[in-house]
């Protein structure tokens, strides 16, 4: 499933079931895109801030369209969105996409509340700001992430929903951390706008219910 961002969608083709009895997917066929959003922070180490400004606004555009729906994204990565050369980009692979029933934001890993994916939109956000994508998985974000947010206190850790299980596998990793403190996003940011940092800071809270 594909979410384009822009009023120029193009749906190609519906391909439908055999039968109704066989009835089980709904497959829509839209325009072809050129790229990803990797290989455009890979191929464009001198995206502008107007750049970060552009692609952070249509996906933010995209999640609330998406969240207004009641459904939550919770795998957006950098490689779940297609750009064109235009700077148009759309959310793909809505296949871990989940309908929530409870609009109260809980916790922000893997569970189904708008926070999972405002965090996930942090951290693309962090690799535009970077020119470099650097996840490989869940530990290595989490490692990558404390190094410079710093390691969560107990009473944020303990606040991550129990309902998920993998949600017990972050709460013991992140509480036997070794200790780290935050570092200001201005050494690792360098030569961002200090409005964007401000923002990052937002997008990258451990707990949405911080200040």
């Amino acid at each position: 499933m594909m979410l384009l961002m822009s009023k120029d969608t193009q749906i190609k083709h519906n391909m439908l079931p055999p039968s109704r009895r066989e009835f089980r997917d709904i497959y829509v066929v839209f325009e072809l895109m050129e790229s990803d959003l990797p290989q455009v922070i890979k191929a464009n180490d001198d995206l502008t801030a107007e750049h970060h400004q552009f692609f952070l606004y249509q996906l933010l555009c995209g999640l609330k369209y998406v969240h207004t729906a009641n459904v939550f994204r919770r795998d957006l990565k950098p490689k779940n969105i297609l750009a064109n050369d235009d700077c148009k980009l759309k959310i793909c692979d809505f296949g871990l996409a989940r309908v929530s029933f409870n609009d109260a934001p809980t916790a922000i890993f893997w569970t189904y509340t708008p926070a999972i994916d405002i965090w996930s939109i942090g951290c693309i956000f962090a690799e535009m700001l970077l020119a470099f994508v650097s996840r490989k998985n869940v530990v290595h974000q989490l490692n990558l992430m404390t190094d410079f947010l710093g390691t969560p206190p107990p009473e944020s850790i303990s606040r991550i929903s129990h309902s998920i299980i993998r949600n017990e596998k972050a709460r013991r990793y992140l509480s036997s951390m070794r200790k780290k403190p935050p570092l200001p996003f201005s050494h690792k940011f360098p030569k961002a706008d200090p409005l964007a940092l401000r923002l990052l800071e937002r997008l990258l809270a451990f707990d949405p219910k911080d200040p």
